[in-house]
């Protein structure tokens, strides 16, 4: 006899909707983050960091020379060797997209040569290796000259194959269009590529700038003075005397004080670039 007993059907199970399941893995996150920082505040040492850190004693002995002799002197070294890895830059990219083939494969073997190369072994080559190989050869400014041309080749190594990308971005039809109306490559590529490559390359270009300033703290293997050493140098000589880190806080924040405003004009640049695209 068949069994007629009515059977409970099967309730379905409530699901969550894609946002409310967002919403309970944002908390989550949000809550392993407050505990993370609530055990990072409760077992620091805060007697001893603010002993270490900040001790305001030995801060006031870092100025002024914190900012009139290290601040100085690692802004002067970055610019000057930007400059320099500016304009050699440009002039590799321009040989490597060159149609001479031995052009080519000297901007090739550069490139590859100064951006496998560690910045530290760059410096000490300029430093101490060619003046070893070329007796009485001497960089202008003695070692604001050294460091403006050790660094800014490293720099021109990567800035090339940043102007290349930006000039392959531009439409070869502009070329072309130059080139129809009598125009000569050259002056073509001076007056019309360039500087639209130039608007493409702005962002890459900046954090470069940011590198170099830290790349600067290799100066120290140059040998500094008084009159010529920069921030880490600075810094970590005069932690070494105190034996107390605050003037390496002091040295890191006036690093930031550089790096941050540019990083934040390059995610303006950015953001304008994706705007007007």
């Amino acid at each position: 006899m068949a069994d007629t007993t009515p059977r409970a059907e099967a309730v379905p199970r409530a699901r969550l909707s894609p946002r409310k399941r967002q919403r309970i893995s944002r908390g989550i996150q949000y809550a392993v983050f407050a505990a993370a920082v609530a055990a990072v505040g409760f077992g620091a040492d805060w007697a001893s960091l603010a002993e270490y850190f900040a001790d305001l004693d030995v801060a006031k002995e870092a100025f002024p020379e914190l900012i009139t002799v290290a601040l100085k002197n690692t802004v002067i070294y970055t610019l000057s060797a930007y400059v320099v890895g500016f304009v050699l830059g440009l002039v590799v990219a321009l040989m490597r997209l060159s149609s001479v083939a031995v052009y080519r494969g000297v901007a090739l073997v550069y490139i590859e040569v100064f951006r496998g190369l560690p910045a530290l072994v760059v410096f000490l080559i300029f430093g101490f290796g060619l003046p070893v190989a070329f007796p009485g050869l001497e960089f202008p400014f003695e070692q604001y000259g050294t460091v403006a041309v050790a660094l800014g080749l490293v720099a021109a190594a990567y800035m090339a194959e940043t102007f290349r990308a930006g000039i392959q971005a531009v439409p070869n039809g502009q070329l072309e269009a130059a080139r129809s109306l009598g125009m000569p490559q050259t002056r073509a590529m001076v007056s019309i590529i360039i500087p639209q490559a130039l608007r493409v390359v702005i962002p890459p270009l900046t954090n470069e700038l940011i590198l170099l300033f830290k790349d600067s703290s290799l100066v120290f293997v140059l040998g500094v003075t008084s009159l010529t050493t920069e921030l880490s140098k600075f810094g970590g000589d005069l932690a070494a005397e105190h034996a107390d880190s605050t003037p390496l806080v002091l040295a890191g924040a006036a690093y930031l004080v550089i790096t941050v405003p540019l990083g934040y004009v390059v995610r303006r640049l950015e953001a304008k670039q994706r705007k007007a695209r």
